[in-house]
């Protein structure tokens, strides 16, 4: 499975580099800009850009970044305000949806977390389960529309906002905006070229194609079993996710490239370069995915998690454990900067120690999943929270780049709602579901919550103040 995973990541990056260079994202990203002609509009046009290109954090912060800069500034919104969209709209979206460059490092985690308390679920079933319970990524993205469509801020981001507003100034005075020297064709191919079916076919292909191969390994998995009646989810927990994975995103590289040459958008030697500037980009993250093995295997060998489990699990209710992960995992990613490295350690040991302390407790094997739920949700999002707000993660570097914006400007006014966000989510949200809260209910209450405060406390930028 983990050459699979190693497999899958390397041709997805692929896919990713053959519609950028082919200028399929831009073209995606061009279908929203369309619809920017006000305020509210162009800001939510920026959340919806974000959204649309949902496969890769970095793409999506480059493209949108890059791509509204020049509408935000004739509209009169401040680069911290584009800047957090850009990034409120990145790793959040990257880490939730069913395809991303995320899916096979955080499938891959699980699976070896599941093996080493002896289960033998499917990692992607699981996967797909924790996603209601993932309350930072899906909170902050109800949170910047809610912004958005009330055209309301507090706290700098409100003064950000006025500076823009009320004095034309999009940057604060003496600041040397960052820039963004990806911004190249090289990149994401000519604007003249960029089509947003370039894009939008091979991630239908990729989503299509896993989709079916879940179904397909599932259904033939079942009936080498000898199961007689079986419903959707008995397929999908049967189904071999990294197969399907693997197969889809080599399906998607053809479509893409054969489109790309049939358009004679790039040559085929061109077209080639482009597949392995996009493996290339993946680097990074398979030297990241390898350590995360192999820090799994020596906390395994080093019994790290009995270690742990010896001094806490008599002193702690499993029904704490979802928030007091987040919350770690949340201060451990702002502090390194680092979502993949945050869940990389911590997977290995949360797992494990939910298990133990379930059984300690003696807990039924549906609250047992419910909280194994919560903690792998919780390492998820609590690394999110990191990637989104730490002053030197990456996409926090690069939004403040592609936006044009001053880094610690970025940091500064973004902070007060991921801290508010953040808080809102481990009250109403972990704390309660793991106690059988319904998530959904959690998520519509969360956004209640979020909508009140920023009905009652915050501002319109072009308000007259009394």
């Amino acid at each position: 499975s983990h050459i699979q995973i190693i497999v899958f990541t390397f041709l997805f990056g692929g896919v990713v580099g053959l519609i950028s260079k082919s200028g399929g994202t831009r073209g995606i990203a061009n279908i929203v800009t369309k619809y920017a002609r006000t305020r509210r509009s162009g800001l939510i046009a920026t959340w919806a850009s974000g959204l649309m290109i949902f496969f890769d954090d970095y793409a999506n912060t480059l493209i949108v970044g890059n791509l509204m800069r020049s509408i935000t500034d004739k509209l009169k919104i401040s680069r911290e305000k584009l800047s957090f969209i850009v990034d409120a709209t990145s790793a959040p979206v990257a880490s939730i949806v069913i395809i991303s460059s995320w899916i096979g490092f955080e499938v891959g985690l699980i699976q070896d977390g599941l093996k080493s308390i002896g289960s033998t679920a499917n990692a992607y079933d699981i996967f797909l389960k924790t996603i209601p319970f993932r309350f930072y990524p899906i909170s902050m993205l109800i949170f910047v529309f809610l912004l958005t469509y009330f055209n309301r801020d507090f706290g700098p981001m409100l003064k950000a906002e006025r500076r823009a507003v009320r004095e034309g100034k999009v940057v604060r005075d003496g600041v040397i905006a960052a820039k963004d020297l990806t911004e190249t064709s090289e990149i994401f191919g000519n604007d003249e070229k960029a089509k947003w079916y370039n894009g939008v076919v091979p991630i239908a292909v990729l989503i299509i194609g896993t989709l079916f191969g879940l179904y397909y390994t599932g259904i033939s998995a079942v009936q080498q079993q000898g199961v007689a009646n079986y419903g959707f989810q008995d397929i999908i927990a049967n189904s071999n996710s990294y197969l399907s994975l693997l197969w889809a995103s080599f399906a998607a590289c053809i479509v893409a490239g054969v489109m790309i040459v049939l358009q004679k958008i790039m040559t085929v030697n061109e077209t080639v370069d482009a597949w392995f500037i996009g493996l290339r980009s993946m680097l990074l993250a398979q030297l990241i995915l390898t350590l995360a093995w192999a820090i799994g295997s020596i906390t395994q060998d080093l019994k790290t998690a009995d270690y742990i489990i010896s001094i806490i699990s008599n002193s702690i209710d499993p029904r704490y454990l979802p928030v007091i992960i987040f919350l770690v995992c949340a201060l451990t990613s702002f502090a390194t900067g680092t979502s993949w490295g945050t869940m990389a350690i911590m997977m290995p040991i949360v797992i494990p120690l939910a298990g133990h302390v379930t059984n300690l407790y003696h807990y039924s094997p549906v609250d047992s999943s419910l909280i194994i739920y919560g903690v792998i949700s919780s390492v998820l999002a609590g690394s999110v929270f990191g990637d989104h707000c730490s002053p030197i993660a990456d996409t926090t570097i690069l939004s403040s780049m592609a936006s044009g914006c001053d880094h610690m400007d970025h940091v500064r006014t973004q902070l007060p709602y991921a801290i508010l966000t953040a808080v809102v989510c481990m009250i109403v949200g972990d704390i309660p579901t793991a106690f059988g809260f319904s998530p959904y209910l959690s998520i519509v209450i969360i956004a209640i919550i979020l909508g009140g405060i920023i009905f009652f406390f915050g501002k319109k930028p072009d308000a007259v103040e009394v």
